[in-house]
């Protein structure tokens, strides 16, 4: 896999690497979906590959597909390597928890507690840093504050500003930016090479400069949605037979993808067509948006009726046109 964008970052950590100054904890800060998580699967590979053995490895990042530490990787075996990631929920494991626990974090201390198995070097995985709870923080900073030999923590964060300054503090930090829309077509072209080239203009347009944002919406026809969404801006629904036709479609058990999707492509097209506005339509839309944002923040997780949902949000897309009705 490449990774498309971010050569500054990858050229800052080879060089570390290369000199022998490795920071023990990097702090990967940048917008969701850029490519952190993936920089930092690549780079803690990288690390354990070079220090096993490193002839015949690539240029950044790249290690060889056959190399054995990319094998170990790949199957899930490497001894010297722990990700902590929200894992799925007991009852609902279609779910993830709404965090990483402290046991989570207290568990890679068995990766100290023994020599390393493949070369001198361990690395640790954490994406991402924002979901640690309180208690998973402060165990983690015990970590960076007497870090172990020869161990590097790639630690994956969306808001730098929210997590620990005392954390933040103890690493050095690689900035990751947006993509431009030339580097997203490439991203997700590697990631979808099947996929045909309007469904890829699409998500590039709505991907804003984040491929993983983008590849959520992977085979979902968002651009058919977004056409149904402009039409109800542009031109409202006086008789509510279009977001009734909506409302319909999105509510089969088989369309929740596209629901969701739905949910998430709403408040952003009125928050989108607000900005062309002024005096008392933009209050108007901005009100649309506060209640869009709102319902739709809590239509999944308070299990609200899809039908009832996209009914009321279609309805609020018409009222940028027209006067505003009740639902």
């Amino acid at each position: 896999m490449t990774l498309f964008g971010h050569d500054s970052a990858i050229e800052a950590f080879r060089a570390a690497l290369d000199r022998g100054t490795l920071h023990h904890a990097w702090l990967l800060a940048g917008p969701k979906g850029v490519g952190k998580a993936m920089f930092a699967d690549l780079a803690a590979q990288r690390v354990l590959a070079q220090a096993a053995a490193p002839d015949g490895l690539g240029e950044g990042l790249a290690v060889a597909e056959n190399h054995p530490t990319a094998q170990l990787i790949k199957a899930g075996s490497h001894p010297d390597l722990r990700k902590l990631v929200r894992l799925p929920r007991d009852r609902k494991p279609e779910e993830l928890a709404r965090n990483i626990t402290v046991d989570q974090v207290r568990g890679i201390q068995s990766l100290f507690a023994t020599t390393p198995s493949m070369s001198d070097w361990r690395a640790v995985v954490i994406d991402a840093i924002d979901d640690l709870e309180r208690p998973a923080a402060n165990a983690l900073l015990k970590n960076l504050e007497e870090p172990p030999p020869n161990c590097v923590f790639l630690l994956v964060c969306h808001s730098p500003g929210r997590i620990l300054p005392t954390i933040r503090s103890r690493c050095r930090t690689l900035k990751f930016s947006r993509l431009s829309d030339d580097v997203m077509t490439s991203a997700i072209a590697q990631a979808e090479p099947d996929m045909d080239a309007e469904e890829r203009t699409a998500l590039v347009r709505i991907g804003n400069g984040a491929p993983g944002q983008a590849l959520q919406y992977a085979g979902l026809d968002i651009a058919e949605l977004d056409s149904a969404i402009a039409a109800l801006i542009a031109k409202g629904d006086r008789g509510n037979g279009a977001r009734a036709a909506l409302a319909q479609s999105l509510a089969l058990k088989k369309a929740q993808p596209r629901y969701e999707a739905f949910l998430d492509r709403a408040p952003s097209a009125i928050a989108a067509h607000a900005r062309t506005l002024e005096g008392r339509a933009l209050e108007n839309a901005l009100d649309a948006w506060e209640e869009a944002r709102s319902l739709a923040g809590g239509a999944l997780r308070l299990s609200l009726d899809p039908q009832s949902t996209v009914f009321t949000l279609a309805g609020l897309l018409a009222s940028l046109h027209e006067p505003r009705h009740d639902a």
